[in-house]
């Protein structure tokens, strides 16, 4: 199965735009992980368009709130429809295990001992500040700790998240993730 891994950031923050629709956002940059080229491609909003022939060769889309926020979002700039590819939604698997959601820092600490350097808010403060490389090299690093999650979860069946002082393990059923879906390409664009 060929997963991209995916995170973005974005250029303003809901309280800013008066609005939860994570479409009324705006892309700063996005990192993109191939599981086929094991390469991590990073942009910003003016390379965009660059990432549709790798997306379009996903079988799988893989992320941490990715259905709620940055699938939403990044289908607002792709001319095709990017529900029509399998997403692989960390957050929702373990909110559907647990019974709430956890932030990706606490689990990715528990579970594979990596962290995030920063936050999205920082990565807003950047784009004001013309820092570009800075946001990139937060982004991409969102994306490695991501992965290092999903291929912990594939081969262990769950992560771990800290509650308190102590480690517990939240079980996800990762026989879907597995699966390869009917379709993986859209066909909307002509690669």
């Amino acid at each position: 199965m060929r997963y991209i891994v995916f995170d973005l950031e974005t250029q303003n923050i809901f309280q800013e735009v008066g609005s939860n629709d994570p479409t009324a956002l705006d892309i700063s940059v996005g990192t993109f992980y191939d599981s086929e080229t094991d390469t991590y491609t990073t942009v910003s909003i003016d390379e965009i368009d660059t990432i549709w022939p790798i997306i379009e060769k996903a079988d799988a889309l893989v992320g941490f709130n990715s259905n709620h926020f940055d699938i939403p979002l990044l289908n607002k700039y792709y001319p095709g429809d990017l529900t029509q590819i399998k997403s692989i939604d960390i957050l929702e698997d373990i909110k559907a295990s647990l019974g709430r959601r956890i932030r990706l820092d606490n689990i990715a600490q528990a579970t594979v001992g990596a962290k995030k350097s920063a936050d999205g808010l920082q990565a807003v403060r950047w784009w004001r500040e013309g820092k570009i490389k800075e946001i990139k090299k937060y982004c991409e690093q969102d994306v490695k700790v991501t992965k290092k999650v999903f291929d912990y979860a594939m081969k262990n069946g769950h992560v771990l998240f800290k509650d308190g002082t102590r480690k517990k393990e939240i079980p996800i059923d990762t026989s879907a993730w597995k699966e390869s879906a009917d379709t993986a390409i859209t066909h909307s664009l002509l690669f």
